[in-house]
């Protein structure tokens, strides 16, 4: 047996089941022999950096880690935005690299990757040796999990033609070593945080991912109802409790006008599982006058502002919530809050963006677009967003539950959300999703829809195409400078998913919009549509940071 060889053997140990890359010297033997051990799909991507980005979203919604594979230097070095994204998202990923020939230092592809990684906030480990294999693939995955991080196998492809003696000795994954516990929380920690919620007259509970991934909407559900509390969310958590009659939407940037005034209203706020970073307090100005308690399973976090939370709670987001319940039940606290018939009303009427603007002929107003979308597509069908100005509409106004609303913003940048989106759709058993997102990040991956029709996937692409560079063309428009220098036009997107072999069409209005959302809720097939939107209508929160208006 060769190390590569041993290597495809430890990965399906591991529990992979699904590999997204693109092939070449550094990676192919490897890549065959899982072909030929079996059971790993393997999809082939156009681009490496997307084949990463697939694999992050694939690791963001199975909280399992993502697999992917690139040949040595130039393929390594497309994976620089997508490795920081997923770091920044805290996503689990394993990326098997190859690396160029110990004995060869004129090689044509060699590179630093190491040093590439620790740039791309990736733990680096190298397989120097056959003795050392099936711990650098063991290691990888227990770090992947543990820390919840990118992590790069990096492996020499002379290392990889080595032989491997042990191949008597079964592979023993990192399930092996993972501990597997609950944090639970120090009932004094406990104590004094009852001590702050007891006294609360306004009590907000803003939940983050943590709270999602440890199951504890039952509990924060329980606890909410006890001292009547609005329940809200992290950007990442959108959508999350949206079916609950107190669910108050976002906190901070993308957050409801009414919803807004409500938590500034608020003397204490318990944060769980979410790091209430300036995004999510508005920079420290959303809850001016409210105590915080903080429920995290990290040691200590320091919320926006270098703020520490008068209560910090380390605990499992679920534990710490029910033995907050608990502990305020024991005490007999029982608070009206915000449980008011007033503030229901406020909450029902907090999406409404009564703004008018003029819409030019042959172009839409993008809010029609995505309210017309939350009607149509039923809570089955997930909704993936972008991170480009456009994101303002998708991110406020999709607001129906649903299985999933995943949106971007992890690292600022645009173009990721396509390729996650599709690792989304092979991780939920190719089910039918749904992404929005703008042109010029449509446009980066635009190769990979030549992937989803390769592989069937069931997505539709709903692209706001404002054919500008969305950002900076309002803030350019803002100080009174040539906004028209972000102008970029493109092509008719729908006739280039038709090129590709799937389904598309331009856009110009909302009855086209129905037409095709229908055709894909009857059949679902990879769907690009171009959707026009006209630049004179501004998303609420750019109206808010550049415009300064909130009406």
């Amino acid at each position: 047996m060769k190390v590569y060889q041993r290597l495809a053997q430890a990965f399906i140990a591991e529990g992979t089941t699904h590999m997204f890359g693109i092939m070449g010297d550094g990676n192919m033997y490897w890549m065959h022999e899982l072909d030929k051990l079996g059971g790993v799909q393997m999809l082939e991507v156009r681009h490496e950096g997307a084949g990463l980005g697939m694999a992050d979203g694939w690791a963001r919604v199975t909280r399992t880690p993502g697999i992917a594979t690139t040949t040595c230097g130039p393929g390594v070095s497309q994976l620089a935005t997508a490795l920081i994204t997923a770091s920044r998202a805290s996503s689990p990923v394993v990326a098997f690299c190859g690396e160029y020939p110990n004995n060869d230092d004129e090689y044509n592809q060699r590179m630093d990757q190491q040093s590439f990684a620790a740039g791309c906030e990736t733990v680096f480990l190298r397989i120097t040796s056959p003795d050392v294999a099936d711990d650098v693939v063991r290691k990888a995955f227990y770090t992947a999990k543990l820390e919840s991080r990118p992590v790069m196998i990096s492996a020499p492809m002379d290392v990889q033609q080595m032989a491997f003696e042990d191949d008597d000795e079964p592979y023993k994954p990192s399930s092996t070593i993972l501990p597997k516990r609950t944090i639970h929380p120090d009932p004094d920690e406990i104590s004094r945080a009852a001590d702050l919620v007891g006294k609360a007259k306004h009590p907000v509970i803003i939940c983050g991912r943590g709270a999602m991934w440890s199951g504890a909407g039952p509990a924060v559900v329980k606890l909410a109802d006890r001292i009547g509390a609005l329940i809200g969310t992290s950007l990442m958590a959108k959508g999350w409790l949206a079916e609950n009659e107190w669910y108050a939407g976002i906190s901070g940037t993308y957050g409801a006008r009414n919803s807004l005034k409500l938590f500034e209203e608020s003397d204490c706020v318990i944060a769980v599982g979410a790091t209430m970073n300036r995004y999510t307090t508005e920079h420290g100005y959303l809850y001016p006058d409210a105590k915080f308690v903080h429920i995290d399973v990290k040691p200590h976090l320091v919320m926006s502002g270098g703020k520490a939370a008068d209560c910090y709670v380390q605990s499992d987001a679920k534990a710490g919530v029910e033995a907050l319940e608990a502990e305020l039940a024991r005490r007999q606290v029982k608070m009206t809050g915000y449980r008011t018939s007033e503030v229901k009303k406020l909450l029902v009427a907090r999406n409404v963006d009564r703004a008018e603007f003029p819409i030019e002929p042959g172009h839409v107003d993008a809010r029609e677009i995505i309210q017309t979308l939350d009607e149509m597509l039923p809570p089955s069908i997930g909704v993936v967003t972008g991170s480009g100005a456009t994101a303002g509409f998708s991110n406020m106004l999709f607001n129906k539950p649903r299985s999933l609303v995943l949106p971007g913003h992890f690292f600022g940048c645009i173009g990721q959300m396509m390729p996650a989106a599709m690792g989304v759709v092979v991780a939920s058993g190719n089910k039918p999703h749904v992404l929005c997102d703008g042109d010029a990040s449509t446009m980066m991956h635009i190769g990979e829809f030549e992937t989803m029709v390769r592989y069937k996937m069931p997505l539709m692409v709903v692209c706001l195409n404002n054919q500008a560079l969305g950002s900076e063309y309002y803030k350019l428009d803002a100080h009174k400078m040539k906004a028209e220098l972000s102008v970029v036009t493109t092509p008719n997107l729908g006739e280039v998913g038709k090129a590709f072999g799937g389904r598309g069409r331009m856009v110009t209005s909302v009855e086209d919009l129905k037409a095709e959302t229908q055709e894909f809720l009857a059949n679902p097939a990879p769907t690009l549509l171009d959707v026009r939107i006209s630049r004179s209508v501004i998303t609420l929160p750019y109206r808010r940071i550049h415009y300064g208006r909130d009406e």
